[in-house]
This record gives structure tokens, sequence and C-alpha cells, in this order.
């Protein structure tokens, strides 16, 4: 190990390097629900999203790559090294399901769901918090505090679309389509599941650093 690089843990200039290496992981995922949305609103064609969305793939897990490699050399860390690594895998699990609603999407011809914005939007506001979140991990804990809660909140909102767009489904006629919304919908959740681990991780590492 540099001598300029245990300056840098000793300095806490590591600490923004993790910061900013999270917050590109979480402009990936950010990119990757404005994707999901355009197809949802017939912006894009499923076809044109699937298409678009291996390049933000790829700058994600150039982000996470970069983290890990660096929480390999770095002496100390904002928060907890588990719970870090935790939180981009998690981040990363939330665009690895974005890019499977897309291309399942476009496997399964199905057109882009209108209904599923609301959700969508819950989890970009979720992100959005939590990119704002990991940006005050090192100096400002009590906004880190408030912008998890906001995110817990957010992803919330893409279980309950969940259930009711789940229930709406179950009071149709069984079609074609059926099993394939089924399956879209059950994609869209799970996006929102690893929304809330994301937040989880984050939330554990906050309360082992207040103890």
């Amino acid at each position: 190990m540099t001598f300029r690089r245990i300056v840098d843990d000793l300095t806490g200039r590591s600490h923004h390097q993790l910061t900013d290496l999270l917050a590109a992981q979480l402009d990936a995922a950010i990119e990757g629900v404005g994707l999901a949305s355009a197809m949802s609103e017939g912006t894009l064609t499923p076809a044109e999203a699937r298409e678009a969305m291996v390049d933000v793939e790829h700058r994600g897990d150039t982000g996470r790559a970069g983290l890990v490699a660096e929480l390999a050399v770095a002496l100390t860390t904002p928060i907890d090294r588990e719970d870090l690594y935790r939180f981009s895998r998690s981040v990363d699990d939330v665009l690895d399901n974005l890019r499977d609603l897309v291309r399942e999407t476009d496997l399964y011809g199905a057109e882009g769901e209108p209904a599923d914005l609301p959700a969508l939007a819950g989890v970009a506001e979720g992100l959005a918090m939590l990119r704002g979140a990991v940006q005050g991990l090192s100096d400002r804990p009590g906004e880190v505090d408030a912008a998890t809660e906001a995110a817990r909140k957010a992803a919330g909102q893409v279980r309950r679309h969940y259930q009711l767009a789940m229930a709406e489904l179950l009071r149709r006629e069984v079609g074609a389509d059926t099993l394939t919304r089924r399956e879209l919908l059950r994609r869209l959740d799970v996006v929102g599941l690893r929304l809330g681990e994301s937040v989880a991780a984050l939330s554990d590492a906050m309360l082992k650093r207040s103890h």
C-alpha cells in the first residue's frame, strides 16, 4: 500500500471515492427505471428500451466493479464494509430486475403498461433518495436517516401497486395475456423488493455506526 493511499484513508478522501462509486451505481439504476418508464408510457418500444438498457447495465456493472476494487484496498470505510458491499449488491439487483422487466416485456411480445407508471415512479423516487443518502454518509448522518426512511416508503408503493394490480387481474376473465401480465407484475414487484433490501442494508449500516 502506498503512502498516498494511507493519507487518503486517514483524511477521509477514500470515503468520498466510495460514495462517488455508489452514486454512479445509483445513477445507472435511475436511468434504468427511466427506460422502463418510457416503455410503460409508450415513448419507447420494448425492443428499443431493451437495446438502450444494455449500455445502462454496463455502466452499472462498471461502477460496482470499481467499488469492489476500492473496498479491497481501503483501510477505512464510511459505514461497515459488509453493509457497504450488501448495499451495492442490492442496488445492482434493482438494475438487473429492471433490465429483466424490459427484456421479458419484449420477449413476451407485450406492450408497456401505463398502469405501472406510479410504481416505477416510486422506484425512481426511492433510488433518488438513496443517492442523496450516500452523498451524506461521511458527514451528514441525519440527512441519511431521513432519506432512507423516504426511500423505504417509496419501496412500499411498489408492493401496494403489485397487490392491487394482481387483485384486479384475478377478477378479469382469463385470456391469452393473463399469464404474461402476471409474470411482468411479479418482476416489477421484485424490483421493489430489491429496492427495499437496499434500504435495509443502508439502515443497518447507520444503526451500527450510531452505536
